[in-house]
């Protein structure tokens, strides 16, 4: 990149600083101010003046210092290498600058975000003659035990492949192809650059079908959300959305995690960058981290690159979207960033809306959003990006703005309840406010893969839970013995269900991950003990003697002494149930 002066600091407003004396600049371009080369982008231009948003501390930078221009947007680095590197919300690897800065990072410190030095292994899959589309796969490198990196042509490059390396051993920046594009010799290196405000191209959008598989009975069979879904995870301090987004991390059937800390306080993103190497990813046995991206920008990181982080996050899930994974980012917490925002819209002199936010705050999380979905990629694979994203209202007040807003553009909500997570209920997902939209769209999924009752049996136990909250007020007010056994034993279902099957420890080594089939099963084995019971109490059975089957401390204990392989046993399980309600019977007979 070639720098060139474009002006000189005119006033510095903490990370929004003026420039005077621009003659040759472009809005969104990368800068360097001062001597020190602090990294900005340009967010306003007027006349012969531009503002510069700063994304590191500006402390004892002073006016009249050089601006320099370097020609391109705010860019991330796409190629080998990403998979397990800690980035800044600008795409810095911290891992490197500690090695150089130590604990803290120094000012205009620049670091490759891709090692320059390391060797990779290159495979060439396309061969010299061949025309080449924007998005080709040219090779492969593996990139981890889990990962294998494909190696993409520019999304606006196309041509024909002069030549290609053999396979062999390559740096990131060696040239492994030549392309010709329009009599003009292109070199094509393993990486190449992508603006973080532009999302990358695709080849068309695919239906949402597939469920993204948690692992979270509250979640899969109640609230589930599809590959290329939104969802957005609401709570108070304290209610379990970090504990949630590291669980779907961990367990989620997704190929790539994108885990972005924007804004969290260092202790939590302490926690993720401790625990996340130590974990074991269930699919390889080996490390978690090996299909992890981690972007760490705390809550003492300078507030502008804040803003940027989430934006980065989704430019690496779209890259590997666009190789055919699917990609999963856990963004924690929304809300932080659209603090970022306010303060950069306050310093910036914009006219405040609601509770101080910008007025664009509605276009800026939808715009996050719409970077979701199942996608055809200009390759010809599919992929798709999951975005679940935190917001955390002040007060567990879920009227607040960005609340409010990210529900218009998200299809999927899991809202965590104060209460539950008190009660040491976890996941503390409320059942009586969360939804999903995505019902109709992966019920087929669900019947193909573990036959015929998701659908109608997730209907069924909504309806109870609905029923549950009325008769809970007038328990409340009257007492349980003034309801008849028919309504109490709705009461003792809804309970069952709850401790049975909504409840999970991501600490028992059985309960912490429920395949689809076991959920389903577990779903069946507790409906029917509605039916008949129900059934049972009309023919004279008292609810007493249902309440003291041995059988149900079975049901109670199922969903850790039960294995997702061993679905004969809840076959069994199913079976004693059934036996115990006819004894029952036949003594009321």
């Amino acid at each position: 990149m070639e720098e060139r002066i474009i002006g000189r600091i005119r006033r510095i407003n903490g990370p929004v600083v003026e420039v005077k004396g621009v003659t040759d600049a472009t809005m969104m371009e990368l800068v360097y101010l001062g001597e020190a080369r602090l990294v900005g982008e340009v967010i306003k231009l007027a006349r012969d003046s531009a503002i510069v948003q700063v994304y590191e501390e500006v402390t004892g930078v002073r006016p009249d210092e050089n601006v320099y221009g370097a020609g391109i947007p705010l860019s991330v680095e796409l190629g080998p290498g990403l998979i397990g590197t800690i980035y800044d919300g600008i795409q810095r690897p911290l891992e490197q600058i500690a090695n150089i800065s130590g604990t803290f990072i120094e000012r205009g410190v620049r670091v490759p975000a891709l090692d320059r030095n390391k060797v990779w292994h290159f495979v060439p899959t396309a061969q010299a003659g061949e025309e080449i589309a924007p998005g080709a796969i040219i090779g492969t490198v593996r990139e981890s035990e889990a990962v294998e990196h494909r190696i993409l042509v520019p999304p606006n490059m196309r041509g024909t492949l002069v030549s290609v390396v053999a396979e062999g051993d390559y740096r990131v920046e060696d040239t492994i192809a030549i392309l010709d594009s329009g009599g003009k010799q292109i070199e094509l290196p393993m990486y190449h650059r992508w603006p973080i405000r532009v999302p990358r191209p695709a080849g068309g959008r695919l239906p949402l079908s597939v469920p993204l598989i948690t692992g979270q009975r509250v979640i899969d069979t109640l609230f589930p959300i599809p590959k290329g879904g939104t969802v957005a995870i609401p709570g108070g301090f304290g209610t379990g959305k970090t504990m949630t987004q590291h669980a779907i991390a961990k367990w989620c059937d997704a190929d790539i995690i994108v885990y972005i800390g924007c804004g969290e306080r260092g202790n939590e993103m302490t926690d993720v960058l401790t625990e996340f190497p130590e974990l074991v990813d269930p699919r390889t046995g080996r490390s978690l981290m090996e299909r992890t991206l981690l972007i760490a920008n705390t809550s003492n990181m300078p507030v502008s690159a804040r803003e940027a982080s989430i934006y980065t996050g989704a430019t690496l899930a779209e890259y590997y979207r666009d190789q055919g994974y699917d990609v999963a980012i856990m963004a924690d917490s929304t809300s932080r960033w659209a603090e970022a925002l306010r303060e950069l819209s306050g310093r910036m002199e914009e006219m405040p809306a609601e509770e101080g936010f910008p007025a664009y705050l509605p276009t800026r999380i939808a715009g996050f959003y719409e970077r979701a979905g199942a996608m055809s990629t200009m390759s010809g694979a599919d992929g798709s990006v999951s975005i679940i994203g935190a917001v955390s209202p002040p007060g567990g007040d879920f009227s607040e703005p960005v609340t409010q807003h990210t529900k218009r553009f998200v299809r999927c909500f899991w809202a965590l309840d104060r209460q539950l997570a008190n009660a040491r209920h976890y996941p503390a997902i409320s059942w009586i406010e969360s939804y999903s939209e995505y019902l109709d769209e992966i019920a087929g999924w669900w019947e193909e893969n573990t036959g015929d009752g998701w659908a109608t049996g997730r209907s069924e136990i909504m309806d109870l839970l609905q029923r549950e909250v009325r008769l809970q007020q007038v328990v409340k007010l009257v007492g349980p013995d003034a309801l008849p056994d028919s309504q109490r034993f709705i009461i003792e279902v809804c309970s069952l269900f709850k401790n049975a099957f909504l409840q999970q420890n991501a600490f028992d080594d059985v309960d912490r991950f429920s395949s689809a089939e076991k959920q389903l099963k577990l779903l069946e084995i507790i409906l029917t003990y509605h039916r008949r019971g129900a059934d049972a109490i009309r023919r004279g059975v008292t609810l007493v003697k249902l309440r003291r089957m041995k059988v149900l401390q079975e049901i109670l204990r199922a969903k850790s002494t039960i294995d997702n392989d061993s679905m004969d046993k809840l076959e069994r399980l199913a079976a004693r149930l059934e036996r115990s309600i006819d004894q029952l019977e036949s003594i009321y007979a």
